[in-house]
Formats: C-alpha cells, sequence, structure tokens
C-alpha cells in the first residue's frame, strides 16, 4: 500500500521529529509533518527552522524547494500516509509521575484518521507497557495497523549526524511490523538492533538514566573535593590523564534538559519507587544551584550585590531552556541577592534577557549557567564562578 506520502510524523516540528522528518526526506522519502503548533508549521513551510539544530537549515531548504517534507496542522495528512511516527512529548507531572496515558490518548485522538495497513511508530520516550497499550487500543478501534516501538536516542544539537550513523533500535511483536519498521528506518541506518517492545522501553529509559547518574556523581564528587577546598577539575584531569578507565567521569556541571531528570523519575515509578541510586542522583543534580548559591554566601553579601547569569539554555551552544537549571538558579539568587541580569547568546524566547555590554558593565559577580564558547575567553573584570572550568581557572567555589 502506498500513500500520497511515505511517512507523517506526529509532533512533526519539535526537536526530535523535525531532524527525524529531514532525514527521511533527505533520503528520498515524502514527508508530512503534522504538528498542533501552527507558527512553528508556517516557519518550517518557509524553510526557517523554529530552533536551532546544527546542519538542519541546509536540508530544510533544499526539501522545502524539491517538495520532499510539508508541514500541516491539519490531521487529515496522517491517513495519507504509508507510515506514521508518533514523538509527541512524555512530561512527568508535577507529582512527578508519569503520564501513562499520553501516547496512547494520542492515538486515540488520531484513530480518525488512521486507516488499515499503515505501519504506526511509538517514537516517543514512554513508560514501559505502553507499546503493549498502544496495540490494544489499535485492535479495539478495530484498526489492521501494524505497531512497532523505535526510540529516538539523538543528542540535541547532533542530530543530522547521529540519525544517520547510530543504529536504530526495532521493537515488534510482529515480524510484518518488525520488518516494515526496519525498512522504514533502514533508509537513515546502515544497523538495526531488534528487540522485544518492553525490552527497549527500558533500553531507552536505562540510557537517559545512566547519563543523570554519572552526571550525579561528578556534582557529588565535586562537591566533596570543594568543601575540602580542593579543585575537582584539577583532580579529575589528572586521574584521567591517559587512563582509560577513568574517561568517562564528567565534568561537574548543571545536569538538565527535558529528558534525563524526566526519564529517571519515569524509571523510578516504573519500580514502585524503589530506586535509590536514581533518586539521590535527583537529590544531587537539582541540589547543585542551591549548594553553589550557599557557598557563594559564605564569601560574598549577595543581599547588596547584582548578579550576572551567563548562559540560561540547558545545555551549550543550543537554544533549548526546558527543564534548565540556570532558571533554578536565577529564582535562587532573586531571593538572595539585590539584583539578577541574565544573558544567552542562542535564547530567543525569554523576553528578560539582557545585552552582554550591560551584564558586563552592572554585575558585580557573575555565574556560568551555561558553558557556552563565548564566555570562554570573555573580559571581565569581576569575580566569576564557573563550575563548568570553561575558562580553565578552576572550580572552586
Amino acid at each position: 500500500m502506498s500513500g500520497s506520502y511515505d511517512v507523517a510524523i506526529v509532533g512533526g516540528c519539535g526537536h526530535v521529529g523535525l531532524p527525524l522528518g529531514l532525514a527521511f526526506a533527505s533520503r528520498g522519502l515524502q514527508v508530512a509533518l503534522y504538528d498542533i503548533n501552527e507558527q512553528a508549521v508556517a516557519a518550517v513551510n518557509g524553510a526557517n527552522m523554529p530552533f536551532d539544530e546544527p546542519g538542519a537549515p541546509e536540508v530544510l531548504a533544499e526539501v522545502i524547494a524539491n517538495g520532499r517534507l510539508v508541514a500541516s496542522a491539519d490531521p487529515t495528512v496522517i491517513g495519507a500516509a504509508e507510515h506514521v511516527v508518533i514523538v509527541i512529548g512524555t512530561p512527568i507531572d508535577e507529582h512527578l509521575n508519569p503520564d501513562l496515558n499520553a501516547v496512547p490518548g494520542a492515538v486515540a485522538d488520531l484513530a480518525p484518521h488512521l486507516r488499515d495497513g499503515q505501519l504506526l511508530v511509538l517514537r516517543s520516550t514512554v513508560y514501559p507497557g505502553v507499546t503493549a497499550l498502544v496495540e490494544k487500543r489499535v485492535q479495539r478501534l478495530g484498526l489492521d495497523v501494524d505497531v512497532a516501538f523505535c526510540p529516538e536516542r539523538i543528542a540535541e544539537g547532533k542530530a543530522m549526524v547521529e540519525l544517520f550513523e547510530l543504529p536504530q533500535i526495532v521493537a515488534s511483536r510482529s515480524e510484518r511490523a518488525f520488518v516494515r519498521a526496519s525498512k522504514l528506518f533502514g533508509n537513515l541506518a546502515d544497523e538495526i538492533v531488534e528487540l522485544q517492545p518492553e525490552e527497549a522501553e527500558l533500553a531507552k529509559l536505562f540510557t537517559n538514566t545512566w547519563r543523570y547518574i554519572k552526571f550525579a556523581a561528578s556534582n557529588q564528587l565535586f562537591m566533596m573535593a570543594n568543601d575540602f577546598g580542593l579543585d575537582y577539575e584539577r583532580i579529575r584531569s589528572a586521574l584521567s590523564h591517559n587512563y582509560p578507565r577513568a574517561q568517562d567521569l564528567p565534568r561537574a556541571g548543571f545536569a538538565a534538559g527535558p529528558c534525563l531528570f524526566k526519564d529517571t523519575m519515569q524509571l523510578a515509578a516504573f519500580n514502585n519507587n524503589n530506586f535509590h541510586l536514581g533518586q539521590a542522583s535527583v537529590s544531587i543534580n537539582e541540589g547543585l544551584p542551591l549548594y553553589v548559591v550557599d557557598r557563594i554566601e559564605q564569601e560574598f553579601d549577595l543581599s547588596e550585590m547584582t548578579v550576572g547569569i551567563l548562559g540560561m539554555s540547558f545545555k551549550a551552544e543550543s537554544d533549548d531552556i526546558r527543564s534548565s537549571l540556570s532558571y533554578k538558579l536565577k529564582r535562587i539568587l532573586k531571593f538572595k541577592s539585590d539584583a539578577v541580569l541574565t544573558h544567552d547568546p542562542h535564547v530567543t524566547s525569554d523576553p528578560d534577557l539582557a545585552p552582554i555590554e550591560q551584564v558586563l558593565a552592572e554585575s558585580e559577580l557573575l555565574v556560568i549557567g551555561t558553558p557556552h564558547a563565548m564566555y570562554r575567553d570573555l573580559e571581565v573584570t569581576v569575580p566569576v564562578i564557573d563550575i563548568w572550568n570553561i575558562r580553565e581557572g578552576g572550580v572552586r567555589v
């Protein structure tokens, strides 16, 4: 069966869906991006990226020009595609509980536009067992639709490289669905890794949780060294120098973003809230801004100072502020200090950002929230708190 489009991506103008759509279109597939964000849809159809992603603007311009990709806020495009890929967000609620019905609910909402013979691919990070719920939902709807789970594995900022270089995990209970999904993602990757759906769901959560735990370990070690008056980065650099078993020990820094914390909490919920290592990691990583401010207060009278925060996105050279701990740092400093100024060279969605000239002129203390490259050699005349050690002056606070 073939439709007007080879693939339709639900949530197609977001940080995961859009790079995926661009990758498919660059390989010759006819792609429709369905998204309820009409502003993002208009931007994409105008060949403008709604967010930063290196390598994407050039591909977007090409596939829009040759007609391989179109964005739409009309869900009827879903019915015109052979393959439907769902990449909607799966957040946790205010009580840190995962929404188990986010993806099955989306499938139910899309049901009027699904049709027999399609392949439905879940790409969102999901709570273990959600693929099975979707399979049941599709069956109850009376649809002859194949279901597969193929988790996204890209790092933001590297999508247009990693989509082609990383192996693709493909999971399905049906041999037919596995073959179809493998063929679809074989357009991008040379290697397909087969798992059962529940294995693949855990594989995705394990990946993000492992990264989060590693960051927590480095941040805890930083606090230990710092409390003892020693420079963690000097110690880390020495112990990892030409020593392969320590190469994966990260630098200290704010561990945040839309996935790591969330997926650690999803894994805890899956294990009946019995995940002491993950929960301790949350305490360490989320507590780092408080620790930094507490240490600053031991040296400075913050109540009389204007503090500048350099970098508000959750990672270097990104415009994405989702779950960024720089904003937690800002809230704490607004309570503790006389005034707070913030700057970020990439973020465009925050109206409170100030020009770098103003931040440097008015701040009596600077804190690097995000290690953007522009801050490395910035000329400053006031103390700088740099737990990332981007300025290579050590990380003691």
